[in-house]
């Protein structure tokens, strides 16, 4: 046994169901050789990974209709991977990133049982410039901004790894971190659109859940950016 329980669920995305391993809930937690702990993962936080989240769905089901076509994608935190998924489904040139110990794991097992080739995946932190990422067309991820120094770090990644013509989508539940992140993206030259978005069955208008176009250069998005507040 590996010291934590897991669930299988069948999650519809763009038409098509996929089967995820799932964590069983959020009381899960196993670090046997202490590396969540070193690297900052506490007991708490250790299982969000692990969880099928209304903005990892928003994101996903974007991810089915998103013009990809040459287009170099990164996910960022990329948790079980449902965007990614996706993308691999409709051969998109995508790289998964994450920090979890067990999200490549997760990812690879969800990946082999919906029939799916293995997706590329690099553990990846925020605060540590790698030279070796390269640069991306596309980058996207969901409920990123969950933490205030998430934006600062966020931006910092997005200045390394975006190409001069570039996007950025990120699905935000309405935690409030949006704003600093914008503003770091629009000095960056970005232009900034944003739609409000039902994250749940229960959201009424105005929906708290947006999701956020950043495009820069030749995929610049027409029109005045809008900035959050």
């Amino acid at each position: 046994m590996p010291g934590y329980s897991t669930r299988e669920l069948v999650v519809r995305l763009g038409g098509h169901d996929y089967r995820i391993r799932a964590l069983s809930d959020l009381q899960q937690f196993a670090d046997p050789h202490q590396l969540a702990n070193r690297i900052g993962i506490s007991s708490a936080l250790w299982s969000l990974f692990g969880q099928v989240w209304p903005a990892g769905r928003v994101l996903a089901e974007a991810m089915a209709t998103h013009d990809i076509v040459g287009k170099r994608i990164l996910e960022l935190g990329c948790g079980l991977g449902l965007s990614s998924l996706v993308l691999q489904q409709r051969r998109a040139d995508i790289t998964a990133s994450d920090h979890h110990p067990l999200a490549e794991s997760f990812l690879c097992h969800n990946a082999t049982q919906n029939q799916l080739a293995t997706i590329v995946y690099r553990d990846l932190r925020w605060e540590v410039p790698d030279v070796t990422l390269g640069r991306f067309d596309l980058i996207i991820g969901s409920d990123i901004l969950y933490e205030s120094g998430h934006a600062d770090l966020l931006a910092a990644m997005v200045s390394r790894h975006a190409l001069p013509d570039a996007e950025v989508l990120i699905t935000d539940p309405g935690r409030g971190n949006s704003a600093p992140f914008t503003r770091a993206l629009v000095g960056q030259g970005f232009a900034v659109t944003e739609l409000r978005s039902r994250f749940d069955a229960a959201d009424v208008a105005p929906f708290r859940g947006r999701l956020l176009s950043y495009r820069r250069g030749a995929v610049m998005a027409n029109g005045t950016p809008v900035r959050s507040h």
